[in-house]
């Protein structure tokens, strides 16, 4: 059986022609459509129409997602698809099943089914990016809460020792990639923000600057800090870290120090963190929305 997936981001629409144990034989990518959902329908229709014998599509899409039915409360960067049924929208174009999730919720399900977190029950799935997306895995299967949104790690108050009226600042802004790391950098190197990209960081670091090192370090605190929380809210069995900066070894070696450090200088200890990289990067959220298909119609 050949399944039709994909992945809708922000600037560029990814899928693939995969089996149902997520092996790819074909792929591409067009750009997202910027202007309404008629143009983003007439895109999908486009890619179904390629393919012949599609027992049916799984989708990975933005936004707050009812993933049971398909529909979307908001659409992320897409603003045109809030409040809309996805699911029914495309059915009806493409008069086959269809499944939606989160795009979050869809790397989380890749590494429970295939990946990093395939033999636990219980994980979570942190992703390094513009924000801190992820999931947490309940047996096998990814918890989503009363309002879709279990997991959405962004949105964790980093600063909670504030006054009334301070600003208020949230994971995303103290470990998202741009904010914990680039500007930093950018700061510290006087160079602008947009020559500094996770590449760049990456670079000064292997080349052994020892300034953004000690930025790497102090951002590195700051997860482990927030990581630790996560293990003692929910008790997981592994911590999965996700997101393109998670291939450097480096950082790995500087977020299992700082759990060491934190550990070292807790009064009372009840657990500690267990954190390994994620398996999949950029076909999880494809590997993922398959595996929502496969439980959704128990295929």
């Amino acid at each position: 059986m050949n399944y039709l997936v994909i992945d809708v981001g922000g600037t560029a629409i990814k899928y693939a022609l995969m089996s149902e144990e997520a092996e790819i034989t074909e792929k591409g990518e067009i750009a997202t459509p910027t202007e309404n959902i008629e143009q983003f329908l007439d895109s999908i229709e486009a890619i179904f129409s390629k393919y012949s014998n599609i027992e049916g599509i799984a989708m990975s899409l933005p936004g707050k997602i009812d993933s049971e039915s398909g529909y979307a409360y908001s659409g992320g960067s897409l603003l045109y698809n809030a409040d809309k049924n996805i699911a029914d929208l495309i059915q009806k174009r493409c008069n086959v099943k269809v499944s939606i999730e989160n795009d979050g919720k869809c790397a989380a399900l890749a590494e429970a089914w295939k990946g990093s977190l395939s033999d636990c029950n219980d994980g979570i799935v942190v992703v390094l990016g513009t924000g801190i997306g992820g999931g947490i895995i309940k047996d096998k299967l990814v918890h989503k809460g009363i309002e879709y949104i279990a997991g959405e790690l962004s949105f964790i108050i980093a600063n909670t020792d504030l006054k009334k009226g301070e600003p208020l600042k949230m994971f995303a802004h103290q470990c998202g990639v741009p904010w914990g790391l680039c500007e930093p950098v950018a700061k510290i190197k006087k160079l602008p923000n947009e020559k500094v990209d996770g590449r760049k960081v990456f670079e000064f670091i292997l080349n052994g600057d020892v300034d953004v090192i000690e930025i790497l370090d102090d951002y590195c605190y700051k997860l482990a800090l927030q990581l630790h929380n996560l293990q003692h809210i929910y008790n997981p069995e592994k911590i999965a870290i996700g997101g393109g900066i998670s291939s450097q070894d480096i950082l790995m070696e500087y977020i299992q120090n700082n759990i060491k450090y934190i550990e070292e200088h807790m009064e009372f200890k009840l657990s500690i963190p267990k954190v390994i990289r994620c398996k999949f990067r950029n076909d999880s959220n494809l590997i993922g929305a398959l595996y929502h298909f496969k439980n959704l119609y128990k295929v």
